[in-house]
């Protein structure tokens, strides 16, 4: 197959091309486009090895890439992921005339495992929050890492998104805080009583911070949360090495406890005190119900482990209840 004249003419300026329309056109975010180039330059790269290209690959080709990525040991969700990024650059490459077909528009992928998220336990949280209050080599370290837990927990908000806030949106007490998700989606999440004291907190302390580095000559920092690093603000990779400290600290196991996890123990905890499921959507900036969904499984599994652990006739037969106080008269029976 000899690609069209306006195709570009190395695997290289096809993805670079591709991932130029993903931020123009549909404004996929920086993590996002980082993801979709990894995965292309992999197949690429294996194409090349095989003496092929984008343009001239074929279904067969696509497939024995993927296989080959089986035979690496590359996990389900890898392989189902690196699959959506070929059938994306080749959709595109349709739209655009490099093709006149789509070798990988059916394909099937190997799918996902459905493995429900890991949640936190609301004393594990409080112990979190503690761990931050104590955490970091000065004051303001500690009143940001406190500021940085409190939001999080209270919105539910995405790591990337809390440390990328800017500090126009704390001005002026905020009840609500606005915020930009994926794909450029905007939504308000409230903040909570403590989250907004945490807030005023360091908002106090980072203005003088940056007071004192513009009179300096320095350029002031539209970020919340300012760094000195390219970015301008702290990284994803920071906070999460600092949440693993604060879950040292609190006495929680360090893989239990991730950025990921305090969103997910946001929208447990909320639909455990009876929060309507389509709310919990719209403040977690799900796109999907059904992605909020998973919630429900979440709960389900810990009501049911609950009564495994709990309920008497859970048990194994002959082993003693956990306290076995007499009845009153007035337990027998119940309304409820």
């Amino acid at each position: 197959m000899t690609p069209p004249a306006n195709a570009p003419q190395d695997d290289l300026q096809w993805i670079a091309t591709f991932l130029d329309a993903q931020a123009a056109d549909l404004g996929a975010a920086h993590n996002t486009l980082l993801a979709y180039g990894r995965d292309l330059k992999d197949a690429a790269s294996w194409l090349k090895h095989k003496r092929l290209a984008f343009g001239t690959a074929n279904r067969t080709d696509i497939e024995a890439y993927l296989i080959s990525c089986n035979a690496e040991g590359l996990s389900r969700a890898t392989r189902a992921r690196r699959l959506s990024a070929i059938k994306q650059i080749y959709r595109f490459a349709f739209d655009e005339g490099w093709r006149s077909d789509n070798p990988a528009i059916q394909i099937k992928g190997p799918g996902r495992q459905k493995a429900l998220p890991k949640t936190l336990e609301v004393i594990e949280v409080d112990r979190l929050l503690d761990a931050a209050r104590q955490s970091g080599r000065n004051l303001s370290d500690r009143l940001r890492n406190t500021c940085m837990m409190e939001l999080l927990y209270a919105t539910g908000m995405r790591v990337s998104e809390l440390v990328g806030l800017p500090v126009a949106a704390a001005r002026g007490d905020p009840r609500m805080l606005l915020v930009l998700g994926k794909g450029g989606k905007e939504r308000m999440v409230p903040l909570s009583p403590p989250a907004r004291d945490a807030l005023a907190v360091w908002l106090s302390v980072r203005d003088k911070t940056d007071e004192a580095a513009v009179a300096k000559g320095a350029a002031p920092s539209r970020f919340l949360f300012p760094s000195r690093g390219k970015s301008g603000h702290l990284t994803r990779h920071r906070f999460y090495l600092l949440i693993k400290e604060f879950a040292v600290t609190g006495g929680i196991a360090p893989e239990a406890v991730s950025p990921h996890t305090l969103r997910h123990a946001f929208a447990t905890h909320l639909l455990t005190n009876g929060a309507d499921l389509r709310a919990i959507q719209a403040l977690l900036g799900h796109a999907d119900i059904a992605t909020t969904e998973i919630y429900t499984h979440v709960l389900d599994a810990r009501l049911s482990e609950l009564v495994l652990e709990h309920h008497p006739l859970a048990r194994p037969a002959g082993s003693p209840p956990d306290h076995a106080a007499p009845l009153h008269p007035d337990d027998t029976e119940s309304d409820d």
